[in-house]
């Protein structure tokens, strides 16, 4: 589908390891705290923004669990709001 791996938590994908990084899911409530953050959404090969909704682990949450456990927790949140 994306040429990655899908990131699942209770059959919900929430993140995805594209080219080796992973991306966190974002949605219109919480892309703007990624941005905020430092977090690039996801690009092509070439750079190119992609109209798909991850986003990088923010820099300051890499080195910190409990920091990254509040973003996963957002990228579940995300992921409860846009499911079908």
């Amino acid at each position: 589908m994306f040429g990655g791996k899908g990131i699942y938590c209770d059959g919900l994908i929430v993140g995805v390891d594209v080219r080796g990084e992973i991306m966190l899911k974002a949605d219109a409530v919480s892309a703007p705290d990624f941005e905020a953050a430092g977090a690039k959404r996801w690009t092509d090969a070439g750079g190119r923004p992609v109209n798909m909704p991850y986003w990088t682990i923010p820099d300051s949450a890499v080195d910190d669990p409990d920091e990254l456990a509040a973003w996963t927790r957002k990228a579940y949140e995300a992921a409860l709001r846009t499911r079908k």
